[in-house]
């Protein structure tokens, strides 16, 4: 749900213990490792990673999975997080959709033919896990008899892990074939998830049943990026989570008061990421 409001609050920006943090999605070991060896020296962090509340003084990430688990790997003690709050007006949750480029469609059924909780019929289904669009126009539902959340998350996570290991993967939030396939053209097919609510991203995470990575969209009106804060102070072991606290409270004051905050109400495309 979004506020109808032009405008969005500022950014609430947390420095809490990395331990208090809990992804809802497996963490892609390809981006996340060249993340660890980059934050050995780092001196900045640039995007926080997004947070919405969960239990008391617990976190869930909505957005930043290879961040988080980069910064748990590192054992470092705090991280710097932006709290958006599901309820609070300015979250929408989506779903990306996976291009499968660069592999052979029918080895593809093949091997998700041999993953035993899968039955693959023709058509769309309520019950799918993910549908597939083939570029010959098929469509194909992926069932699974399983109805707990762990199952159901593990087994589409084998789904996905099948084309990580053998193709090229793209996200896009594309809905109309037509789009996909002139920019895709190596493309085989696309793979469609169904719609999540937000208590499946905190049950997923509070219980450990994690999502495939690069699915879910969280959208933030009021996202703080190129905070360039430094990576230093959350490193320190020898200063406590007030100090730190304390610490963001006068870094935040100063940047305002430099007006070196700007917000940007428009949608708007990077070209540098």
């Amino acid at each position: 749900m979004t506020n109808n409001h032009i405008g969005a609050p500022p950014p609430v920006l947390r420095i809490v213990p990395t331990n208090s943090i809990s992804p809802h999605e497996d963490h892609d070991s390809q981006r996340a490792m060249p993340l660890i060896k980059r934050l050995k020296h780092e001196q900045f962090v640039i995007n926080p990673p997004l947070v919405a509340p969960m239990d008391a003084n617990q976190y869930v990430v909505l957005d930043g999975a290879n961040r988080y688990y980069a910064f748990a790997h590192l054992e470092y003690p705090h991280m710097l997080v932006q709290v958006a709050p599901y309820d609070g007006g300015y979250v929408e949750l989506g779903t990306w959709r996976h291009i499968i480029s660069e592999w052979d469609a029918g080895e593809f059924v093949r091997q998700l033919e041999a993953l035993h909780k899968i039955e693959i019929i023709e058509g769309q289904d309520s019950r799918a896990i993910a549908h597939i669009l083939l570029k010959d126009s098929r469509v194909l539902a992926l069932l699974t008899p399983v109805q707990d959340t762990h199952e159901r998350n593990a087994t589409l996570r084998e789904v996905v892990s099948i084309y990580q290991r053998n193709a090229t993967l793209y996200r896009t939030a594309l809905m109309e074939m037509a789009d996909v396939w002139p920019l895709y053209p190596d493309a085989l097919g696309v793979v469609v998830f169904p719609e999540y609510k937000p208590a499946d991203i905190i049950a997923a995470a509070r219980f450990q049943a994690f999502l495939p990575p690069g699915i879910t969209r969280h959208i933030v009106h009021g996202r703080a990026l190129r905070v360039n804060y430094p990576l230093d102070w959350l490193r320190d072991t020898t200063r406590t989570l007030a100090d730190k606290s304390q610490q963001l409270e006068q870094w935040m004051q100063q940047k305002l008061a430099a007006r070196q905050v700007r917000y940007y109400a428009e949608a708007t495309y990077q070209f540098d990421e």
